[in-house]
């Protein structure tokens, strides 16, 4: 069945308004200051609420329902990982962050290692971001498939292009406050459709906890085994959970943007911790409705298009809902794209100028000349994670969370070697990023490990290798930690 009317005008109502209103943030602007960080005016809660509708993407809303569709609660545990990591972050990294005028989290590795081992980890951070998001913006196509039983080009096109413009136009405050709007849409959305399946399975919520029982535990949260293969055991959720997110959070451009846009280090630090139970909270919500879905279609059984459970809530949406409803849960999908898809190329910008650009002092002192690059520089990543999002990446949520793991574990070990590790040299740190890197992608090829512990696999190598091969180097290369300075 395809769209209806009113569902289809919701739909298109959303997203003319938020292009709209992520656009008239163009007349705030005047330096690259004010496009990349939002002249460092936004409130900590805002910055929090950002900081989550930027890690939740739509392959993560209409993905984690789908992996408790068919399996329990057990991803959860991963959630616990991301809340200890940003304890850490808040006392690790953002302290480090807060002692200079830095615009990217790589001005923090030069400050280091120098101006080398802040390209490597940019170009790292550009390669993993670039392939991640492409693999986000893929997800819209699966719910716009089901919606209007077409192909998913010109719907990755359109969301793209919408994205694009108020991001090219609004710079970072755009991204921030339509970031909040399509957080508090896409929520609102989830508990809609939680309520809507509570009311149409029959027996309710006593019914939901028969069926899940029957089917072995579906609303079981805890594996407490260990186990390297099993991706949602404890011990995976809490120690890769926690890795995962030091690194995600404490190294990747995108979302330390938004640290680096707070007005102080304290307003930075709450905006993390908030997240962290923001993020929760919301992961705990869209696992709810996986299971619900599974019980509601042990009454009415639920069509899977194509045998794609990452289509099951995009199909329940379009094809259940009540008009107007479905119309709004659709938005909420979309109102996912278009925020991280936002974060992601203003990152992907700050990076590819600060980093590369101004970092060899082109453009100083001709503010007006670095802003209009920054715009050009988001064009262009813009219609290249449109080409990137057209790839077959297979199920979503896990494609997307893999890829990024493999070169994550050597990002963290490269800022870890340079906040603990005093006797740490450039070329031991490059030294050890090589070997983390290589380390992982033997682990990725040639071993079942789960993917929650591939951060973990590719830090301690690139942290060990690069301590020993620092202590090979010369000694007088040997410089102090970054907390030491200043």
């Amino acid at each position: 069945m395809p769209i209806r009317a009113v569902d289809l005008a919701v739909l298109l109502l959303y997203l003319g308004g938020i292009t709209a209103f992520g656009v008239r943030f163009r007349r705030s602007q005047s330096n690259v200051r004010d496009y990349f960080l939002g002249g460092r005016t936004a409130p900590w809660w805002a910055l929090a609420a950002s900081i989550v509708a930027t890690e939740t993407s739509t392959l993560t809303i209409i993905g984690t329902p789908a992996i408790a569709y068919a399996g329990t609660l057990a991803f959860l545990q991963l959630a616990m990982g991301y809340i200890a990591g940003r304890i850490l972050i808040s006392f690790l990294f953002i302290p480090a962050y807060f002692r200079g005028e830095f615009y990217t989290a790589y001005a923090l590795i030069e400050k280091r290692f120098g101006a080398g081992a802040r390209r490597i980890a940019a170009l790292t951070f550009l390669g993993t971001r670039a392939l991640a998001e492409g693999v986000r913006l893929n997800a819209v196509g699966k719910i716009v498939s089901v919606a209007f039983g077409t192909g998913s080009r010109l719907s990755i096109a359109a969301i793209t292009a919408l994205t694009l413009l108020y991001t090219f136009e609004g710079g970072m405050k755009a991204v921030i406050w339509t970031d909040l709007v399509q957080l508090v849409l896409y929520l609102a959305g989830s508990v809609t459709a939680f309520w809507l399946l509570l009311e149409r399975i029959p027996g309710g919520w006593t019914e939901v906890t028969r069926l899940s029982a029957a089917a072995g535990g579906k609303l079981t949260a805890f594996d407490f085994s260990f186990s390297l293969t099993q991706a949602y055991t404890f011990w995976a959720g809490m120690i890769g959970g926690t890795f995962l997110t030091l690194a995600s959070h404490g190294t990747d451009q995108t979302i330390v943007q938004r640290l680096l846009a707070a007005r102080n280090e304290r307003d930075s630090r709450r905006a993390i911790l908030a997240s962290g139970l923001l993020v929760f909270v919301q992961f705990a919500l869209f696992l709810l409705v996986g299971v619900m879905l599974y019980a509601y279609g042990q009454h009415a059984p639920l069509e899977i298009p194509g045998g794609d459970r990452d289509r099951i809530f995009p199909a329940f949406v379009v094809r259940q809902m009540p008009p107007g409803i479905s119309g709004l849960v659709l938005a909420a999908m979309f109102a996912v794209a278009m925020s991280n898809a936002s974060g992601s190329l203003n990152s992907l910008a700050s990076s590819s100028i600060m980093d590369f650009e101004a970092a060899r002092g082109r453009g100083e002192g001709d503010a007006s000349r670095l802003l209009q690059l920054s715009r050009r520089i988001t064009l262009v990543w813009g219609v290249l994670l449109g080409a990137l999002a057209l790839v077959d990446w297979g199920p979503v949520l896990e494609a997307g969370l893999t890829i990024a793991s493999i070169t994550y574990g050597s990002l963290l070990g490269l800022f870890l070697l340079g906040l603990l590790n005093p006797r740490a040299t450039a070329r031991g740190a490059i030294t050890g990023m090589i070997a983390g890197l290589a380390v992982i992608l033997l682990v990725r090829l040639y071993t079942p490990l789960a993917w929650t512990w591939y951060v973990l696999a590719g830090t301690v190598p690139t942290f060990v290798v690069g301590s020993l091969a620092s202590l090979l180097d010369n000694p007088a290369k040997t410089s102090g930690v970054v907390s030491a300075e200043k």
